[in-house]
């Protein structure tokens, strides 16, 4: 009887290089005919890279959920091409099987032999009326598999999110990052902001009062996306801890063809968060970490069949934390995660459902204020008398479910969505440089905000085939609605009735506070009659008024797989976007925008190892705010062109990914005055130019890499100097096992992060500052035993002062100093 094998590294002997042993009962009566297998019609999409054939029979059999049965020696040279798009398993275990001397046999409805093709003089093929007999298939050499299995280190070939189907990274002419596991674990990283350093083109930056953000390729990544489904709202503090997440896809340049239209310029690309999701490999996995300022932390996840048959599996993730705080001393920091979900397979049919709750308690990020134009004026104050701690609050509940439904051999239709509630609060001090009286520059402010959004996605793919022509269609169909903010259209005045303004869902408060950040002092005697200013009279309050947004889209794609050298990826979006508010009269107030956005890709593969790729694509993003005679701004555009390529080393383990872009927007960020009643002017128009390598991959046995190279160059159009873009950025991760039987417990990996010098710029006066450039080391040593590992780490190892890319002078950030983190896992 063969044996089982789980998904991580293993040696197969004997006669049997591969078996992936299922329930039974995973897949129903075969289809008919010899050496049939599956279930009528059930097409679903591959996404199997080139590569061994070993590794590419395991991720079939995973996919299918069928047992695949070898002889060692069968499979050992061989490599396989690949299979992609839609197909039925047995097409898609052919073109895997496609130019060997290997055929396939199903031995019952839920096993299938891979086997060299009789010879004449050959023993029958098996028939499954006959008891199956393991000495009919001759046993040959052994067949190691270690560090073959797919994405076993740092490498990822997939990704779902550039093509909202599954597709192989060489076949999308876009330049794509995919932060996996591997990556997550060894980094010891806690955060998203973490997962996001070394990769290229990506910047992180604290938020001031509320959720930090990232850019990419210099522009707002905006809302970001969680399993290829936009955000209605930022999500950030509020994103499960990553436990909960399975990997991090980062795709660079617009992508309004992927339907996030909000206002937040994320011109330059988004990050989608892929959340794990029940799967019939068990799972049973306990974390663990303590780390200074990060507190404790304790993670719960749990996977595998829910019933006997296997038509049910299911997923439980839940954690904890408690003792977050900063080094100013702002504490009180705790979260809560659980995530339940629940699957069920049958036939061509799968259908999932799940929940998240988060109930996070983020302490304020530790910052300072300049009093000059230069980090030297910085005041050596960063806690002020008479202001609270620092702290936001973040409470988020969602609700999703996915739909996948074979409609015949080339036909599949899938359906997801989900529906959020987020509620968040918070309080913070600030600097006001516009005070009337420069003593009393301390203000202490408190908000509160409140979303709801959903959204729904239906594709339907197909698979056409002309000779040496593939398509693969993708017609989709979108809708995705938000409110934010309060829906009481009574906006008070700002600074009248306090008390009332602040009964709403969402507001900013702001109370000035006596304290001088120049001198540490407080009110003096001769100007105690300005104690008033320090009292919750002088409080004031601008009420953020609700809003409607609906964006919904008709999407159109083709990838076009000409012979084995040429990939087209043609899309088309017709985006609507409508925006419901308020003028600051209360009186209603509607835009509606329209745009057709199309993209245009090539990929020409000189070898199966190297592929060059071209690409345009097309931004649109409406914004919301009013200009100066009350009426909205414009849309903003953009049009992106990029050139790259991709480079497989190292027996196809690792990958060099080089872009070359240019993105031009014909407005960028709205520039709000800060007086009421906030009336926006459009930025000026930006063309931002670069270049981009990435190296991710296994270097040899133990030895994974990932590091990256970002040259940038951008250019305002009214000839106004760029802040926050530091022209070089550079990040190396190194990690390695060591493999002598002495040692092999043990690991070690190492981390830099630096960046050239960038510009900050004042709100006062317009001045501008100079923000160093910085390097950041990080390291730490693993201990491994059979199911569980333990790692200790040090972060910002030299101590550095460290200071985000972009900020003014009423909020500087500091990051955070030397940090050691304990982390642990134990897989039971």
């Amino acid at each position: 009887m063969p044996y089982r094998v789980r998904w991580r590294r293993c040696v197969t002997s004997g006669a049997f290089a591969l078996v992936l042993a299922l329930p039974a009962g995973a897949s129903d009566a075969p289809d008919g005919g010899a050496g049939a297998l599956g279930v009528p019609g059930a097409a679903m999409s591959f996404a199997i890279a080139p590569q061994p054939l070993a590794t590419a029979l395991l991720a079939w059999g995973k996919q299918t959920n069928v047992q695949v049965l070898t002889a060692s020696g069968s499979i050992a040279n061989w490599r396989s091409s690949g299979a992609q798009g839609v197909l039925t398993p047995n097409a898609a275990l052919d073109e895997l099987l496609q130019g060997t001397d290997l055929e396939r046999e199903a031995y019952d409805p839920h096993t299938v032999v891979v086997r060299q093709k009789p010879k004449r003089g050959d023993a029958t093929p098996l028939d499954p009326g006959v008891a199956f007999d393991s000495g009919s298939v001759v046993p040959l050499a052994t067949v190691d598999v270690r560090g073959l299995i797919t994405e076993d280190g740092f490498k990822t070939d997939t990704s779902r999110t550039a093509t909202r189907s599954e597709a192989a990274l060489v076949d999308v002419p876009q330049s794509v990052s995919v932060v996996n596991r591997e990556v997550i674990e060894s980094q010891q990283a806690v955060a998203l902001g973490d997962v996001a350093r070394y990769v290229a083109g990506v910047q992180y930056v604290d938020g001031y009062g509320s959720s930090p953000l990232f850019l990419i390729r210099g522009f707002d990544a905006g809302h970001g996306m969680t399993d290829g489904m936009p955000n209605g709202v930022a999500r950030t503090e509020d994103l499960p801890p990553l436990i909960g997440i399975e990997r991090v896809e980062v795709l660079r340049g617009p992508e309004a063809i992927l339907g996030d239209t909000s206002q937040n310029n994320n011109f330059g690309g988004s990050i989608n968060v892929v959340m794990k999701r029940p799967q019939a490999d068990t799972v049973r996995q306990l974390t663990a970490s303590v780390g200074e300022y990060d507190g404790t932390r304790l993670g719960l996840d749990l996977a595998g069949p829910a019933t006997s048959d296997g038509a049910f599996t299911y997923r439980l993730v839940a954690a904890g934390q408690r003792g977050a705080s900063t080094p100013q001393g702002h504490g009180g920091g705790r979260a809560s995660y659980l995530a339940p979900s629940l699957a069920w397979t049958h036939g061509g049919t799968r259908v999932m459902g799940g929940l998240e709750f988060i109930d996070n308690r983020v302490p304020g990020p530790e910052h300072t204020v300049l009093l000059g134009p230069s980090l030297s004026a910085a005041s050596p104050y960063r806690d002020p008398p008479g202001t609270p701690s620092d702290l936001a609050a973040f409470r988020t509940a969602r609700a999703v479910f996915e739909i996948d439904q074979a409609l015949g051999d080339d036909w599949t239709f899938h359906s997801q969505g989900q529906y959020v509630r987020q509620r968040s609060s918070g309080r913070n001090w600030s600097y006001d440089p516009a005070a009337p009286l420069a003593l009393f520059s301390t203000v202490a402010r408190r908000f509160r905000y409140s979303a709801d959004y959903w959204t729904w996605q239906n594709d339907l793919a197909a698979r056409f085939r002309h000779g040496d022509v593939t398509h693969d269609v993708l017609l989709g169909v979108d809708v995705a609605r938000t409110h934010s903010g309060d829906g009481d259209t009574s906006t008070p005045a700002v600074g009248a009735s306090s008390v009332v303004a602040e009964q709403r869902d969402s507001f900013v408060a702001t109370r000035p506070v006596a304290f001088d950040l120049r001198t540490g002092t407080g009110i003096s005697d001769g100007l105690a009659r300005l104690r008033v200013l320090d009292t919750e009279a002088s409080v004031s309050v601008q009420p953020l008024a609700g809003s409607w947004q609906t964006n919904a889209g008709v999407f159109l794609q083709d990838q076009i797989a000409i012979g084995e050298r040429w990939n087209v990826l043609a899309a088309l979006r017709r985006t609507d976007y409508r925006l419901e508010t308020h003028y600051p009269d209360g009186g209603p107030r509607r835009i509606d925008k329209s745009r057709w956005v199309p993209k245009l890709g090539v990929v020409y593969k000189l070898t199966p190892g190297v592929s060059l790729y071209a690409d345009t694509s097309v931004g649109f993003q409406p914004n919301p705010l009013l200009g100066k005679d009350g009426q909205p701004l414009p849309a903003a555009t953009s049009r992106q062109v990029e050139l790259g390529g991709r480079f497989d080393l190292f027996d196809q383990r690792a990958r060099i990914t080089a872009a070359l872009y240019r993105i031009r927007v014909d407005h960028s960020v709205s520039l709000v005055s800060p007086e009421p009643p906030f009336f926006a002017t459009p930025g000026p128009g930006q063309t931002n130019r670069g270049l981009e390598l990435e190296f991710t991959g296994r270097v040899a046995p133990g030895f994974d890499v990932l590091a990256s190279l970002t040259e940038t160059r951008i250019a305002n159009h009214d000839d106004t100097r760029v802040t926050g873009a530091p022209r070089h950025q550079a990040a190396a991760w190194a990690s390695y096992r060591f493999g002598q039987a002495a040692v092999k417990p043990w690991g070690i990996a190492a981390g830099v992060v630096a960046r050239s010098r960038s510009l900050g710029r004042t709100t006062a006066d317009g001045q501008y500052f100079g923000i160093p450039g910085q390097a950041s080391v990080e390291a730490n040593v693993s201990r491994y035993g059979t199911n569980w590992r333990v790692t200790l780490g040090v972060k910002n190892l030299l101590d550095r002062t460290l200071y985000a890319v972009n900020f003014d002078e009423t909020f500087v950030p500091i990051r955070q100093g030397r940090v050691v983190l304990l982390t642990g896992s134990y897989d039971f």
